[in-house]
């Protein structure tokens, strides 16, 4: 009897050691996302004003990708393609997705949270969505992220978060209550908060956390004692406080310096709150001991807006398919997994993410047809051979953006990237390879390979029924 008790105890103990070691095996998760950074902010990728020391830190042990595609120039359809792993053109959601909008990401797909946690892992979200119209701003229907795999829905909003509010109270969620100590609680600083917290509760079993950040999209607005700190290094750009800000209050929207064009002191600041928070979740993860078996990606949604930054040396940004506007930051972390201070140079898509993520986690199940490949391999080896292949981007529009982007749809393939314009149908060759800057249009020296790529990008059009 004794013996059969002791028998059962080993079997139970076996049970759970292989339980441990096989959620040992599935690495936690952590995808930070930044909102409209630009190509060329952070130190790692050229930047010499802006302040990034903990990005960079992670660039530097592990690998960057310098040619890293968003699906599509604007907010929602990049959301679409993380979730689904599906271009944005077959979901139907093409563009950001309004307060009021009716279409939102539909249930019936199996997005990378709900994957995830057939595989077992824990998943919270910490800010924000963008792939649904409100309630509350007078959407028919709404589907949040509790509706799409999400366990924990943390300062996520539930109202429109066009202009953003970077300081409590927050617009984009009354309910959302302060935590912080001071009158002025700052959207980065919360989100940096609910983060840490979440990796703390969450240590002792596999994780997915989407860190996904408000900063540094427009209406930029720091910290005032950060954007001091930018306003006097040199060569800080300055701007005048806008009329609806004449008295220059710092905690009202449009303070000086919040529309210069370049090193706006600003965006610098955001950008500053977001790197804390990286170094800060990297401190923990050693801390807890749990550093080698967490993989960090960072990386934008799409290009920085024009009218406070550049994407040199890339053409174009926020809303143009130029490159300025489609190719991101993009690093991964994973001590002791990923290659150290490597650079990744093979093109690579957001759609990518899914089936990467998935790979890296044996993760199985019935979910949508894939659009994107994993890359899992180029982790160890980014010099290793992935299929060949085109990029194609649809961003069908009724009118002008308001930052100058048109209504077009582009192929890459290759080195060559061709994008036609739906407004008046002209349409632009460039050799990427040769002028990644996109400085000389060869349209009309290659006529033949117009033709060509314009007819593959039409096939793909109607094979993702997509309309413009």
């Amino acid at each position: 009897m004794h013996f059969s008790r002791l028998k059962r105890h080993m079997i139970f103990f076996s049970l759970l050691l292989s339980l441990y070691t096989e959620a040992q095996q599935r690495p936690n998760i952590i995808f930070i996302l930044a909102d409209d950074l630009g190509y060329s902010e952070l130190g790692s990728y050229g930047n010499t004003f802006n302040e990034t020391p903990a990005l960079d830190r992670l660039a530097t042990e592990g690998m960057r990708f310098s040619c890293f595609y968003a699906a599509a120039p604007v907010c929602s359809p990049y959301r679409v393609a993380l979730m689904t792993g599906q271009y944005p053109a077959r979901v139907g959601i093409t563009d950001y997705l309004r307060p009021r909008a009716a279409r939102h990401l539909d249930t019936g797909y199996v997005t990378l949270p709900e994957l995830l946690k057939m595989q077992g892992y824990h998943t919270g979200i910490v800010g924000k969505w963008h792939l649904s119209g409100y309630v509350k701003e007078g959407a028919p229907e709404e589907t949040l992220p509790d509706r799409h795999g999400f366990d924990e829905v943390l300062v996520s909003e539930n109202r429109g978060i066009g202009e953003g509010t970077y300081f409590y109270p927050y617009d984009f969620n009354r309910e959302i209550v302060k935590r912080l100590p001071g009158t002025h609680e700052y959207i980065t600083d919360r989100q940096n908060l609910e983060a840490l917290e979440f990796i703390k509760r969450n240590r002792n079993q596999p994780f997915f956390l989407f860190l996904s950040h408000y900063a540094v999209h427009t209406t930029v607005h720091g910290k005032p004692e950060l954007v001091r700190h930018f306003q006097r290094k040199k060569n800080a750009g300055a701007s005048p406080p806008s009329q609806q800000n004449p008295e220059n209050a710092p905690y009202k929207k449009w303070p000086s310096g919040s529309k210069a064009t370049r090193n706006n002191p600003h965006l610098a600041a955001q950008l500053k709150g977001i790197d804390d928070g990286v170094g800060a979740i990297v401190h923990l993860l050693k801390e807890l001991q749990i550093d080698r078996n967490t993989l960090i990606i960072f990386t934008s949604d799409n290009g920085g807006e024009t009218t406070i930054t550049t994407n040199a040396p890339l053409r174009g940004g926020k809303s143009t398919l130029y490159e300025g506007g489609i190719r991101e930051p993009f690093i991964a972390w994973w001590p002791g997994k990923i290659q150290a201070n490597a650079i990744c140079k093979q093109p690579l898509a957001s759609y990518d993410i899914y089936p990467t993520l998935a790979a890296l986690t044996g993760a199985k199940g019935r979910h949508q047809p894939l659009d994107g490949i994993s890359f899992s391999s180029l982790l160890q080896n980014p010099e290793g051979s992935l299929p060949q292949r085109d990029f194609y981007w649809h961003y069908p529009l009724e009118k002008p953006h308001f930052l100058g982007g048109r209504s077009a749809g582009s192929i890459r393939s290759g080195a060559w990237k061709l994008i036609t314009f739906f407004d008046d149908g002209h349409k632009e060759l460039y050799n990427l390879d040769e002028d990644p800057g996109e400085k000389t249009d060869l349209a009309a020296v290659y006529p033949s390979r117009v033709a060509a790529l314009d007819a593959t990008l039409q096939q793909w059009q109607q094979s993702v029924n997509a309309t413009h």
